[in-house]
């Protein structure tokens, strides 16, 4: 089996981005480059996969443009303090879809722990999450609250797009729209967890060694999920093609 890539990118224009993943992708495709997977940052930028209702977008957007995409899942925002890996890897035989998404979920979950943020998947609702707090005596506490988020392509065997986690992003932007069509949770920051200043840097070389771990496709103990919780429902947040006949 070919090694995995890592690619360290910096900061790019999420245009730009897109059309790199295409050209990887076709490279991969074609067997002229090993599984790569782009760890980058964007600037600010909301993008709306193909279940994104209109209501969802939002009304003023900062400034920041708003893409349609290619991808399944509904509207997210990507920002500076914000980790982003792009896997464009050809899926074994024996690796569904499914379980691809629930290994990239896991690395975002032992990333988190590495940085001593407790997170599940929330079943019916894609991402990492953080249990709701419970109620205390003088309120509710904070509800259940996004710290990643995911929106996969796959097209001849290959995936597009992946997954985003939020280090020390600024979280305003979050009240502009409703992220990832989900209007009775929050979203966070592994800085916000912590009360640490936690950066795409120190994130970075985690992620990176448990992708390199969960992608190697070897059996793994899932983290066991949260309660499940239905999350709007208007097609799979995964696009998935195939070749023409």
């Amino acid at each position: 089996m070919t090694a995995l890539r890592f690619e360290t990118l910096g900061t790019i224009d999420y245009l730009d981005a897109w059309e790199l993943q295409k050209q990887v992708h076709a490279e991969v495709v074609a067997g002229t480059r090993p599984d790569t997977v782009l760890l980058l940052e964007h600037p600010p930028t909301y993008t709306a996969g193909k279940r994104t209702d209109a209501h969802e977008r939002p009304m003023d957007p900062g400034g920041a443009p708003v893409i349609d995409v290619d991808r399944g899942g509904k509207i997210t925002f990507h920002g500076p303090g914000q980790l982003v890996a792009y896997p464009i890897v050809r899926l074994p035989d024996h690796v569904k879809v499914v379980d691809f998404v629930r290994r990239l979920e896991e690395a975002m979950i032992r990333t988190c722990a590495d940085l001593g943020v407790a997170t599940a998947r929330v079943p019916g609702r894609s991402g990492v999450w953080l249990q709701a707090d419970p109620p205390t005596g003088s309120g509710t506490g904070r509800p259940e609250r996004k710290i990643a988020a995911i929106g996969l392509r796959v097209s001849q065997g290959v995936t597009m797009h992946g997954v985003a986690m939020n280090c020390d992003v600024e979280m305003s932007w979050y009240d502009r729209f409703v992220p990832c069509g989900i209007s009775d949770a929050g979203v966070t920051s592994l800085t916000l967890e912590t009360g640490r200043d936690i950066t795409v840097a120190e994130t970075s070389p985690l992620l990176t060694a448990h992708l390199r771990s969960y992608l190697a496709w070897g059996p793994y103990a899932a983290t066991p999920d949260y309660e499940p919780r239905p999350e709007p429902a208007h097609g799979p947040r995964i696009q998935l093609l195939t070749p023409a006949k």
